[in-house]
């Protein structure tokens, strides 16, 4: 008798775990595809505002044709600027992006952390 009590402890925990491995799995696959619309959002954002940057750095460089002054190419200088960073920041967002649909893959998937699948790896 004490050999099948043991048995069904070990059953007991074993569905225990899956039911903690399962909820915990849901929470972090609703918490990741929240995350990943905002970060979808902010990708669209950042699209919208390059797209903004390229048109006023193609105004500006027909202004400058017309008077090139030194003030206008300091600002012209300055809003080149900050279209390499915008586009250095939407390479960045690319990548978490990436990395998301990575993530929300493998716990769709339900590949467990044993099978070489490694966070770092994402």
């Amino acid at each position: 008798m004490e050999n099948g009590d043991n048995h069904s402890d070990e059953e007991k925990k074993t569905m225990e775990s899956e039911a903690l491995a399962k909820g915990l799995s849901s929470t972090l696959a609703t918490i990741i595809k929240e995350f990943d619309a905002k970060a979808q959002q902010t990708f669209t954002s950042q699209d919208q505002l390059s797209q903004s940057l390229d048109r006023l750095t193609r105004e500006l460089d027909k202004l400058l044709e017309d008077a090139p002054l030194p003030f206008i190419m300091q600002h012209a200088a300055k809003i080149t600027a900050v279209r390499k960073r915008v586009l250095s920041l939407n390479s960045v967002l690319k990548n978490v992006q990436r990395r998301l649909d990575n993530i929300d893959r493998v716990l769709t998937v339900g590949v467990p952390h044993q099978h070489g699948i490694y966070m770092n790896s994402l």
